[in-house]
C-alpha cells in the first residue's frame, strides 16, 4: 500500500494506475489526509437469462448493424 498526495499523483496517474491494475492498492491523499483508494476493478461475471441457468453470450447486446436494422423496418 502507497500513499500519494493529489498533486503527485496528476503527474504520475498512469503509473498509479498501472500499479492498482497490478494489484497495489494505492492510497490518494490531500494535504496528508486520506480520501481516495486506488483499486483495481473485478471483471463483470458472467450473464444469466432471467431465472434460467442458461447462458448469455456478451455479444447479444452489441449494437445491432446495419443489416439488421433494415430486417426490423
Amino acid at each position: 500500500m502507497t500513499t500519494h498526495n493529489v498533486a503527485e499523483a496528476k503527474m504520475h496517474l498512469s503509473r498509479l494506475l498501472d500499479a492498482a491494475l497490478a494489484g497495489e492498492e494505492v492510497i490518494l491523499a490531500r494535504a496528508g489526509k486520506p480520501v481516495a483508494r486506488l483499486v483495481p476493478i473485478a471483471p463483470p461475471g458472467r450473464r444469466s437469462l432471467g431465472l434460467l441457468s442458461l447462458p448469455m453470450p456478451d455479444d447479444r447486446f452489441d449494437p445491432l448493424d446495419e443489416t439488421e436494422i433494415a430486417a426490423w423496418v
